[in-house]
């Protein structure tokens, strides 16, 4: 499921401050990343199924491995988690509106700290 318009597929931002911001909102980034892009995640586990808040991003400058880039985000994206495929986004998943309205509201959290530092 994308999350459309939510102002942060506009955004630039240094990668070590987003990162920290990703963080306080329980977004990580550990291990993806490679030199050109990053994806933090947030894991929620529901007796429904464990999904995924991915918010994607590319440089548009620098190089992540160095931690010196600013960061072009993506569309944040939520998907279902099915063992032993993978995340699925697709238009035929039904996410739980528990689940939606939380990311929504974390997004909107998101875009509105952003704005006091992006580019």
């Amino acid at each position: 499921m994308k999350f459309e318009n939510t102002g942060l597929e506009k955004v630039k931002a240094d990668l070590i401050r987003l990162d920290e911001l990703m963080l306080a909102h329980g977004l990580v980034r550990e291990g993806q990343w490679d030199y050109e892009r990053v994806t933090y995640d947030r894991k929620f586990e529901l007796k429904e199924g464990v999904f995924y808040l991915r918010v994607f991003g590319y440089t548009a400058e620098g190089d992540v491995g160095t931690n010196k880039a600013l960061i072009q985000l993506m569309t944040p994206l939520l998907g279902k988690h099915y063992y032993p495929h993978g995340v699925e986004y697709g238009e035929g998943e039904s996410f739980p509106k528990t689940i939606v309205s939380q990311c929504e509201k974390i997004l909107g959290e998101i875009k509105a700290e952003i704005e006091q530092f992006a580019k």
